[in-house]
This record gives C-alpha cells, sequence and structure tokens, in this order.
C-alpha cells in the first residue's frame, strides 16, 4: 500500500519489493494483491504481459472518512469515562 501511494507499479515491482523489504516470495504478494484488489482498495490493469497496480484513492478516502466517525465516537465516549474517573476519585476522597 506505501508503494502504491507513492505511484502506481506492476506485479513483479511489487513482488520484489515486498521480497527484500518483508521477506515475502512473490507467490504471497499475488496473494495480497488479490485481497487487496478484491476488497476494492487498488485497480489493476494489463499492460502487454504486466499487470499493474494503483490504489483506489476514493475507496481509501472512504475508509479515512469512517475511521475519522470512529474516532470522534471514541474520543467522545473517552472524555466522558475520563470526567467519570475523576468524579470517582474526587468521591472518594471526600468520604474518607
Amino acid at each position: 500500500m506505501e508503494e502504491l501511494a507513492r505511484s502506481e507499479r506492476s506485479a513483479g515491482e511489487l513482488g520484489a519489493i515486498v521480497e527484500t523489504e518483508y521477506g515475502l516470495s512473490q507467490p504471497a504478494t499475488s496473494r495480497h494483491l488479490r485481497v487487496l484488489r478484491e476488497a476494492d482498495l487498488v485497480h489493476s490493469r494489463v499492460d502487454g504481459t504486466r499487470r499493474i497496480y494503483a490504489l483506489n484513492r476514493q475507496r481509501i478516502e472512504q475508509i479515512s472518512d469512517w475511521t475519522e466517525q470512529l474516532r470522534a465516537l471514541w474520543e467522545t465516549s473517552l472524555s466522558a469515562l475520563e470526567v467519570e474517573i475523576v468524579r470517582g476519585k474526587r468521591d472518594r476522597r471526600h468520604q474518607e
């Protein structure tokens, strides 16, 4: 994903990069690319004998928006929890 964020790449280029950096074989990289394609996170096109991959930026933006909504929800919930913890500590001090 990081490589595709920089520019589109052929499956062979991605395979070489992933093997060098992470020790994954070409077949393992192909399986990962297939999963990313099925999840609609990347697009692929045929260019002669090569398959060229690119990020589906629209899908990545949708996921980013969704995670921001979740983060906002969690921040609100965690802030409320923090207030209750502070109240509980204060109440215990006053009871002692």
